[in-house]
């Protein structure tokens, strides 16, 4: 299965709810998924598994699928709009994958821009999909990591938040977090849930791309809420 295949579910989706299809994103990966068992029990790689002797492990390949298709989906998703703004958007792993040499100018300077000092152990990119960033000085603005749930990553995008802030030269990168929040970490303020409280403490923010109607905070809001943030963010600056 392609991320054409699931971009065409969500317009299916779109032309039905408007601007309401992100609360929608948790069917249209369930309707992905059943599409994506037969494209994988149809492949080679399920028909080596079955002529060795062992049993194809869908599930395995649906979550590597899903986890890398859902930050797309969010790219897709926002893309017009930020660049709307005068910036633009890239996937992290253009600049993690890419060796510098190979990289344009501008790239490598946003690259430089978002780098974090070990000292004696290096710089290293933070993990993160997206990266926006302004194309007239390639200041990096935000950074976002997005994932079904919060238990995948979120303690990890507070490590990134923390680490970015404790340099002068990335301290005013914004740090978010996208989810579908399929396990309702974000639905409650109170009693507030581990992930939440990360969130809260050690983030720049998370939208939820949900049906659950959110209790909503200056960390956690509805995922409609992210463009207008933005707007207010690069206004600030």
């Amino acid at each position: 299965m392609t991320f054409t295949k699931l971009l065409e579910l969500y317009n299916e989706k779109k032309r039905l709810y408007g601007d309401d299809v992100y609360r929608y994103i948790s069917k249209i990966l369930s309707e992905a998924k059943e599409l994506h068992s037969e494209y994988f029990l149809n492949s080679s790689t399920a028909a080596k598994t079955l002529a060795a002797g062992g049993i194809p492990d869908h599930e395995q390949s649906w979550r590597a699928f899903k986890g890398k298709n859902l930050e797309k989906l969010v790219m897709h998703i926002i893309k017009d709009e930020v660049e709307q703004l005068g910036l633009k958007i890239i996937e992290g792993n253009t600049l993690e994958r890419t060796n510098s040499k190979n990289l344009s100018k501008e790239l490598n300077i946003v690259k430089r821009n978002l780098l974090v000092d070990y000292g004696e152990f290096g710089a290293h990119l933070p993990d993160v999909d997206l990266i926006i960033y302004d194309p007239v000085d390639y200041r990096v603005v935000s950074v976002i990591s997005s994932k079904v749930t919060l238990r995948e990553r979120i303690a990890q995008t507070g490590y990134w938040k923390i680490k970015l802030s404790d340099d002068e030269v990335t301290r005013h990168i914004k740090v978010f977090f996208v989810t579908p929040d399929e396990d309702g970490t974000l639905t409650k303020r109170y009693p507030t849930k581990k992930g939440r409280a990360i969130v809260e403490i050690d983030t720049d923010g998370s939208y939820v791309m949900s049906e659950e109607e959110i209790e909503e905070s200056e960390k956690v809001k509805n995922f409609n809420r992210f463009i207008t943030d933005l707007k207010l963010l690069i206004n600030r600056a």
